[in-house]
């Protein structure tokens, strides 16, 4: 089965996915790509001590420094700089 995803790009489905499943899938893949490259490219300017999750698939939330602009992870604050955000 095949869905047309643009104008060049046509996506074939396997057996046992249904179609809209497959599409957002690789809609999503797309975006995770697109997040990357943009936090690749971004000079992090301001950061800024948040909590955050551990990994993507966590529950788990931990402080650590991330950018204000593209929210990538960029460090571990340390002893006084976590301190200072739990006062807060």
């Amino acid at each position: 089965m095949c869905v047309k995803a643009s104008k060049l790009t046509y996506i074939f489905l396997f057996m046992g996915k249904t179609p809209k499943i497959a599409i957002l899938l690789m809609e999503k893949q797309k975006i995770e790509k697109e997040i990357e490259e943009l936090q690749g490219s971004c000079q992090h300017q301001t950061k800024s001590i948040k909590s955050v999750r551990e990994r993507l698939d966590s529950t788990i939330m931990v402080v650590r420094w991330t950018c204000d602009t593209c929210f990538s992870t960029l460090g571990i604050p340390n002893n006084n700089e976590l301190q200072n955000y739990l006062k807060q």
